[in-house]
């Protein structure tokens, strides 16, 4: 089930909400993990036995890291110094913690990967006999990338005496199964929301600001990433196009994963807003970004901040010296990039974005770079950032490589290309691409839009929920993106 659809909108929802408004106070959580538990195995129901173990393993780790287990239940619960000393049950719940959730992500994401990557390996150096030819594929869980660094997050958070272990049950499995950002994200830290969880208020603005968060989001997702990835799968799907529609249909990607992830996120926020709780922002205008540094304190802040909290800092962050220090920016970005697929090109992807920290961190705040203007530094950024999408989108580096020669212009085209113009051109394409870029450098992101509703704003809203409304009843299925991830 996805928000951008019918059966979520008009059914799923309204139900939703009327079912967690009846229900009383101490009931609500109950409410909002079966209805959260039904929304994420809506499409497979054996994914929540998953989501189930992961919960059941974090909870009962936290309770032995917070010294809670064995004890009276009527015991409050206290937050662990942050000083203390860890003693062997609390430091082996956390590795549990730690490594089943890894397992978890590792089995189900990556073993596929790994089988055929080692079975090219054997054929490479002659050893083919040796090949394993599982038959089998391993289906990806939806959100398992994401669910299992929350869950995990919150094991580590209460062994560093960042918050208090939950005794409630039920409150931590609403806290890992909430639907809004359950399949992607952003990425809830339980420090973020632990005091959400005990207490948290419901009001008409709030929930007028989830509402506006919703529609716009769902304005993004369907009148602008839905046309935009339409011209990014025609011109991708292409044998060598024209330099110029290589341009394009990148750009238009660009354009695509943007309001499609941010949308998702918007439609979050929103979500969340509605039952009560308040979302962390997600998204901060990335493509004004001046430095790839910028653009990774502006794009998936939830992931961004998660690598270098619970991954950079403790691998050293920069405080052991310059070499080190570049090492951890490479190896935080690699694993960035396996995270979000399980292919080469997304470790490539990673692989040039951690370049690109360790350059720039290499160059100083004082290289000639820092005093182009500003403009000339946003668009070097968005060129830089166009290429590095060409890794994220093709199929596998062939494709890549191919891709980047078109746009080079190196790439001889094939004849039939000259019809995809005829396509990508139309006026419906090129006004939605238009858009997409007013909105993207001139308008106010949806944080400060939403942050003081006026009725000229409510009338926004209101014709573009009405198109909204009115396209998806044209388009075909067409998920979210990072629902893959």
């Amino acid at each position: 089930m996805v928000f951008s659809s019918h059966i979520f909108l008009y059914y799923f929802l309204p139900l939703a909400l009327l079912l967690y408004y009846l229900a009383p106070r101490r009931g609500k959580h109950l409410v909002l993990t079966l209805l959260s538990y039904v929304f994420y195995g809506w499409a497979n129901p054996y994914f929540v036995l998953l989501m189930l173990a992961s919960t059941v393993i974090d909870y009962i780790c936290g309770l032995f890291i917070s010294q809670q287990w064995g004890r009276a239940w009527s015991e409050p619960v206290q937050t662990l110094k942050a000083t203390a000393r860890h003693t062997p049950a609390q430091k082996t719940a956390l590795v549990v913690s730690i490594c089943s959730n890894l397992a978890l992500l590792g089995f189900f994401k990556y073993f596929n990967f790994a089988m055929e990557n080692y079975d090219s390996l054997l054929t490479l150096v002659g050893l083919g006999s040796f090949k394993l030819d599982i038959w089998f594929k391993i289906t990806l869980p939806l959100g398992i990338s994401f669910y299992t660094f929350q869950s995990m997050s919150y094991s580590i958070d209460v062994y560093r005496g960042k918050a208090r272990a939950i005794k409630n049950f039920t409150d931590f499995s609403c806290y890992v199964a909430m639907f809004p950002q359950l399949v992607a994200g952003p990425i809830i830290r339980f420090q973020e929301i632990a005091k959400q969880l005990q207490d948290r208020r419901h009001t008409l603005e709030k929930f007028a600001r989830g509402v506006s968060f919703l529609c716009l989001g769902l304005g993004k997702k369907i009148l602008l990433a839905n046309p935009c990835g339409k011209i990014a799968d025609m011109v991708f799907d292409a044998t060598a196009p024209p330099a110029l529609d290589a341009w394009y249909g990148v750009t238009a990607y660009a354009f695509q994963i943007y309001f499609d992830f941010s949308g998702y996120s918007d439609m979050a926020i929103g979500l969340g807003l509605m039952f009560g709780f308040v979302f962390p922002k997600n998204f901060d205008s990335p493509y004004l970004s001046m430095s790839i540094t910028e653009l990774w304190r502006r794009w998936h802040l939830s992931l961004s901040t998660w690598l270098r909290d619970y991954l950079y800092l403790p691998l050293g962050g920069n405080r052991l010296g310059e070499v080190r220090t570049y090492l951890n920016l490479a190896a935080v970005m690699l694993l960035g990039g396996l995270w979000h697929g399980a292919a080469w090109n997304f470790v490539i992807w990673g692989a040039i974005h951690g370049a690109m920290l360790g350059a720039e961190r290499a160059l100083g705040k004082d290289s000639p770079y820092t005093r182009l203007p500003r403009s000339l530094k946003i668009a070097i950024t968005f060129v830089i950032v166009l290429v590095t999408w060409v890794f994220f989108r093709s199929p596998d580096l062939a494709s890549s490589l191919a891709y980047l020669e078109s746009m080079s212009g190196l790439a001889n085209g094939a004849g039939g290309n000259a019809l995809i113009g005829g396509v990508i051109y139309k006026p419906y394409y090129l006004l939605t691409f238009l858009l997409a870029t007013i909105i993207i450098w001139g308008a106010p992101q949806t944080w400060d839009f939403t942050r003081r509703i006026t009725w000229a704003k409510v009338g926004w809203i209101i014709v573009v929920t009405l198109l909204s409304a009115a396209v998806l009843t044209t388009q075909a299925y067409n998920p979210f993106i990072y629902f893959m991830f």
